[in-house]
């Protein structure tokens, strides 16, 4: 019941702010929705807790250009008022109503004694599908090493392009299984558009590939973080992303299918995964505007032409795939960046050799990245 009134709360602390015409600070939000939870019975904390959640919800929904958040699903985020962690007898307490509920964690043993001695900050508990998921926030120190390198990543639908100023590779996503999937449940939804949300066979149907499609993505998501964290770690590398803000902005004025694509793409899944992995093996991380990063040369710096997915440099004959300019455009963006200036053009690579460059004047720009980072 309590969980309920929980989800009640939060959905109408979510309207409260969604009416608003800009956001308000914290201190306005208190004023505005505190006496309203604490009139539900949700002790003071709570409350907070409530009106920070629903705060957060809205700021990242006006910010990413969304709808008004809904509440599906029955979840609540607790502290240490109301939630004891004991990973020795892999057991999470939670209180509802004045009573003590024990929960017991379901992952292999192995995995939970990584946490032991850290020091827990949140529990996030749902409820969903008749069972209880818990999830436990960890504070960790994030100590990066010094770089040796930089590991630059292009990303886009079939494949993820790296490059390290001196090789490509290429992996291939998952994210066309997931997205046919995803395609073919909004086919079920248009073939029946008023069957399908009273049909219970159809609409098992339709939520069971959404579900797959998002299993796909997460799952696929979370190998490649490991893969190219640990790559990045054995290399004393410093992986660079392009920046989602400035991403998303690039995304919203294309068309809607076009969006819908890179959406389900997954981007942000794919950045959490890595920053979560970098933070947990303690890899630097960079982000780096991606305006601009497949049009121009990456040698001269002159504007590229392109014959399908190829790039052509009318100016220094450059021929090589747009994967590829993406990711030495970003490699060069971070260079750039640290270094303090352009310094001479790197050799970039030909299509029949797109990993040749000049060593000498990769050395050199390296070691103005890194003795700027250390000062």
């Amino acid at each position: 019941m309590q969980r309920a009134v929980y989800k009640y709360a939060l959905q109408r602390s979510v309207d409260a702010l969604w009416e608003l015409e800009g956001l308000p600070k914290k201190s306005q939000v208190h004023q505005l929705l505190y006496p309203m939870l604490r009139s539900y019975g949700f002790r003071a904390h709570v409350a907070r807790n409530i009106y920070k959640t629903a705060l957060a919800l809205v700021k990242s929904a006006r910010e990413n250009g969304g709808h008004k958040p809904t509440i599906k699903r029955i979840s609540s985020r607790l502290d240490y008022q109301d939630a004891k962690v004991d990973l020795g007898n892999e057991v999470v307490k939670v209180i509802l109503k004045n009573k003590w509920y024990s929960l017991k964690l379901m992952h292999r043993r192995e995995y939970i004694e990584r946490f032991k001695g850290l020091r827990w900050k949140e529990v996030h508990v749902k409820y969903y599908n008749g069972g209880l998921y818990v999830s436990i926030v960890f504070e960790v120190k994030y100590t990066p090493y010094t770089l040796r390198g930089v590991l630059a990543l292009d990303v886009n639908l079939r494949h993820i392009v790296t490059y390290d100023g001196s090789s490509v590779r290429r992996y291939r996503t998952r994210f066309i299984n997931a997205l046919s999937k995803k395609a073919r449940a909004e086919e079920l939804q248009r073939k029946y558009p008023k069957k399908w949300r009273y049909n219970e066979k159809i609409l098992n149907r339709i939520r069971a590939l959404h579900r797959k499609a998002k299993n796909i993505v997460i799952d696929w998501c979370r190998k490649f973080a490991k893969e190219i964290v640990l790559k990045a770690m054995k290399h004393n590398y410093a992986i660079v992303l392009e920046d989602l803000i400035h991403l998303h902005g690039n995304m919203s004025k294309n068309k809607d299918i076009f969006v819908w694509k890179l959406s389900m793409l997954a981007y942000r899944k794919l950045q959490e995964a890595i920053v979560n992995k970098a933070i947990e093996y303690n890899v630097p991380i960079a982000f780096i505007n991606p305006r601009n990063t497949s049009s121009s040369c990456p040698r001269c710096y002159t504007k590229l032409s392109y014959d399908y997915r190829l790039a052509i440099c009318r100016k220094c004959g450059l021929i090589v795939d747009r994967d590829v300019v993406g990711a030495m455009n970003i490699w060069l963006r971070f260079i750039h960046a640290y270094a303090g200036e352009h310094g001479s053009p790197l050799s970039a690579p030909t299509m029949k050799d797109e990993t040749r460059q000049s060593r000498r004047t990769r050395n050199e720009e390296m070691k103005k990245v890194i003795k700027n980072i250390q000062k």
